[in-house]
């Protein structure tokens, strides 16, 4: 629309815009707050990758056992840790040694920003004033600052379920309109987190990625078995251990090529927001300076 000034003066956007503001401010901190929890899942996909190589040595020796075990230790305590339960460590399969400085090191990794600091509460105060335009208002600028905000919240909501971020319980509930077209895969996708959520509530920080959720079941099994090693392995058993490991594998090239894209992705996003809104604060400045009264 030109960037005409005017446009922006205009009820009901002289209110939509700040409010859609105040969402890319929070936003932000998301992005930060998702940046942290994408190094920590690149910091699970580390230590899973130390069990894998450990694992696969032929022969496999007690050493060889030692040392996943103790990667894999401290990736089903990272993964376990619970904010609500004041950071208290609940996995029965770490070892009591080096316990305290385990859980000391992963509370640095895990909670980045103040602990009364949720994502999922800045989510909340995103979409809590998060209306669709009603059908006397004018057109112009409305719908799409209401598409765009609505896009906006969306995806820091679908980020949050999926990676660990100091979220404590994904409560916020969007109503996003259905009266748009455009709104419609978005609900469809918000019903299906949302379902993917209530199976995994009250069982661990982790996130909804597949990954780490076969992460965790292997790495628990890979546990089992490091546990009960006994030198030499049964041939049934050593090919079951195998196809694991393989499967761990598999799943630690995954994560390290998709995460470091997702890194880059959501740094841009950053980026594309702070520029967005420098842009609007530009034009916002020059409706101040219109509306302004000239002294004489």
């Amino acid at each position: 629309m030109g960037r005409d000034a005017h446009n922006f003066s205009k009820s009901p956007l002289e209110r939509l815009i700040p409010e859609h503001l105040d969402r890319t401010v929070k936003a932000l901190d998301i992005c930060n707050a998702i940046t942290h929890g994408i190094d920590l899942l690149l910091h699970w996909q580390k230590l899973a990758q130390i069990a894998v190589d450990s694992l696969q040595q032929k022969p496999i020796g007690e050493g060889h056992v030692t040392r996943a075990k103790k990667a894999l230790n401290t990736l089903l305590s990272s993964i376990s840790i619970d904010d609500k339960e004041n950071h208290h460590h609940t996995s029965k399969s770490t070892a009591s040694s080096n316990n305290h400085t385990t859980i000391g090191n992963l509370k640095s990794l895990l909670y980045p920003f103040a602990k009364s600091w949720s994502a999922s509460k800045q989510i909340q105060a995103m979409s809590s004033n998060l209306a669709a335009p009603r059908g006397g208002e004018p057109t112009g600028l409305v719908v799409p600052v209401y598409l765009m905000s609505s896009v906006l919240v969306f995806v820091m909501w679908a980020m949050v379920a999926a990676i660990p971020c100091q979220e404590r319980g994904l409560g916020a509930h969007l109503q996003l309109s259905k009266q748009f077209a455009w709104a419609q895969p978005m609900i469809g996708l918000q019903e299906k987190i949302g379902e993917e959520w209530k199976k995994k509530e009250k069982k661990g920080r982790s996130g909804l990625l597949e990954e780490t959720q076969r992460l965790e079941k292997l790495g628990q099994s890979l546990v089992e078995f490091a546990e009960g090693f006994r030198y030499p392995v049964e041939v049934d058993r050593a090919e079951e251990v195998a196809g694991m490991v393989a499967e761990m594998g598999e799943i630690c090239g995954r994560m390290e090529e998709g995460l470091e894209a997702l890194h880059m992705q959501v740094r841009e996003l950053f980026n594309r927001i702070v520029r967005s809104r420098a842009e609007t604060l530009d034009v916002l400045d020059q409706v101040n300076k219109m509306t302004i009264p000239v002294p004489y």
